[in-house]
């Protein structure tokens, strides 16, 4: 069976996956380290890939080559902007990534890719210019995950920057130019490999702070990823679960 990947950009992103791993082992491929064993029956490799677009591209490339993989998740944190409904813990399940801030500023103002006529992906007829579709079913899977444990699980547009907002004008900015929930630092870039090779891609992502006046005070980093990593283990042991057997609310306790 084909494996699972997760990418996070750091460490603290994967510990507990990579804890919760049975028969594991370090491998270096690629420019990366990585870690490959299984969680009941389904092969899991767990990559911390670095942050940014760079980083995230290369070690999704790298992971779809080596492994041609069934799903890739990308996990970590995220910010959520202010009018989300978003607060520090939540979860957010990504319907599609925006390629925030790439395009061009002219005399009018900041133009897209499309007013570039610069398609991000171009394939099979397909023309993905800053906005990149994620899986459906996958996110809606996530969607019934959470709503049978309870879970609050929102689902929306994420942006993917290369310039963070530090303040609240510059989030709302954003926000509003692409309708999106929360920003990230790698998600797009992710989504744009997995489009480009038809592997289905799931970003689950922890809310570590809100979009405003930069005060890393404020954050709870620990918090919205290890929020985001149990509720991606436990979706992994759902995957594992023959469709006929029912759901059981086994731990880790979300």
């Amino acid at each position: 069976m084909k494996p699972i990947v997760v990418i996070a950009a750091v460490p603290q992103e994967t510990e507990l996956l990579e804890n919760a791993l049975e028969h594991s082992g370090r491998v270096k491929s690629g420019g990366f380290e990585y870690v490959e064993g299984t969680i009941g029956n389904l092969r899991l490799v767990v990559c911390v890939g670095g942050v940014g677009k760079a980083n995230a591209a290369a070690a999704t490339a790298v992971m779809i080559d080596r492994y041609q993989p069934q799903l890739v998740i990308n996990t970590g944190c995220a910010g959520a902007y202010i009018g989300s409904g978003l607060v520090v813990g939540n979860l957010v399940v990504a319907s599609e990534e925006v390629l925030a801030d790439e395009g061009v500023v002219v005399l009018e103002g900041w133009k897209d890719l499309r007013y570039m006529n610069i398609p991000s992906v171009e394939q099979g007829g397909m023309r993905c210019y800053n906005l990149l579709p994620l899986s459906r079913h996958a996110s809606e899977k996530a969607m019934q995950l959470a709503d049978y444990y309870g879970v609050f699980l929102m689902r929306g547009r994420f942006a993917t920057v290369s310039t963070c907002s530090g303040t609240r004008q510059y989030g709302a900015a954003m926000s509003d130019r692409w309708n999106a929930l929360v920003e990230n630092m790698e998600g797009a870039a992710v989504a744009q490999v997995c489009l480009r090779c038809g592997v289905d891609c799931l970003e689950i992502r922890g809310i570590s702070n809100q979009v405003e006046e930069r005060n890393m005070k404020k954050w709870d980093i620990p918090r919205a990823v290890g929020a985001a990593q149990r509720f991606v283990l436990k979706y992994i042991e759902e995957m594992d679960r023959p469709d006929t057997a029912p759901i059981t609310k086994a731990t880790p306790e979300l």
